[in-house]
């Protein structure tokens, strides 16, 4: 962690996880079984004091966002929950056109808690996964020091192994922040505690993404979805009503006015792993159209700027390209 001290002698952090804060936010309301389960999603900016040879691009860094959830909720709650997670970090990964392994990491040599609680906890982890009917395999010892966990792995197109999510069912936590709930017996009870995190972190899932594309997002995706070429500057007028006409549509367009050959200005756009490059010269610009030439296939023929901008936002809506 990144510490510091006050005057007064009292250390300080920056936040390193999320998992305390949605322990206090719980602990701020009394809880019946009927509002079980109480689920908490945080986008949280997190800071871990990583040592500087471990950083590594997006992949490692000192600061980053975590896409991170915490279900409390009862015993027989639990495998619902789980199964919820494993389905929508499936829903996600299907998305970007992921393939996905699982694996159930056990308790670690150095953890919290007492070995009645990783039983239980560890069990509960693999029923969810048998009853799900996902193959996974065991990797002993490798859990968080609070509790087991079911991780999800792809590989990427270079044969690299990434992991992706994971899901971390804690009964150590909920003992430790002392949270309850009053169950139908009117007694208190002790909720399980689920922690999701589906990305991992925005930043590394990006890196992982890039690595596995090298570099070539899907068109629904990419920062740039189409760039704009005039072969002259007195095109460039109609060239940025492209772009404004893309814009209207909800896309993501941008112009290249540059003082360059429209040779120079397409080998740039390539090398950004641009999807579409959309040349204006003096005949498209009378006509309103954009020859229009796609990354990996070269020129694709001239199209009405209207037509175009209805197939980029078709593909857009679909992620069909």
């Amino acid at each position: 962690m990144f510490v510091t001290e006050d005057e007064d002698g009292r250390q300080m952090a920056l936040k390193p996880m999320n998992c305390p804060g949605h322990c206090a936010l719980y602990a701020m309301t009394q809880h019946s079984y009927r509002d079980l389960p109480v689920r908490f999603s945080e986008p949280g900016l997190l800071h871990r004091n990583e040592p500087s040879g471990a950083l590594h691009g997006l992949l490692r860094v000192r600061s980053f966002a975590q896409d991170d959830a915490h279900i409390f909720c009862t015993e027989e709650q639990v495998q619902d929950e789980v199964a919820a997670c494993i389905d929508f970090g499936l829903a996600i990964y299907e998305m970007f056109d992921l393939d996905t392994s699982f694996e159930l990491s056990t308790r670690p040599a150095e953890r919290i808690g007492d070995d009645a609680l990783w039983d239980r906890a560890e069990a509960a982890l693999t029923q969810a996964l048998d009853r799900h009917g996902v193959q996974y395999r065991v990797n002993e010892g490798d859990g968080a020091f609070y509790g087991p966990k079911i991780d999800m792995h792809m590989t990427d197109s270079l044969g690299r192994s990434w992991q992706l999510g994971t899901v971390q069912l804690d009964y150590n936590l909920p003992e430790r922040f002392g949270l309850t709930y009053i169950g139908a017996d009117n007694a208190e009870h002790r909720p399980a505690m689920i922690h999701r995190a589906l990305f991992g972190s925005f930043e590394r899932f990006i890196g992982i993404l890039l690595e596995h594309l090298g570099g070539e997002l899907p068109v629904w995706l990419a920062p740039v979805q189409a760039i704009v070429l005039p072969i002259t500057d007195h095109q460039n007028d109609a060239a940025a009503a492209v772009v404004d006409t893309l814009a209207a549509a909800g896309l993501r367009g941008e112009l290249d006015d540059r003082a360059e050959s429209v040779g120079r200005k397409i080998r740039d756009a390539e090398l950004r792993r641009i999807v579409y490059m959309l040349v204006v010269g003096e005949r498209e610009a009378a006509a309103a159209t954009v020859s229009v030439r796609e990354r990996g296939a070269g020129d694709t023929g001239v199209s009405p700027v209207t037509e175009f901008v209805a197939r980029l936002a078709e593909q857009t809506a679909t992620r069909s390209r």
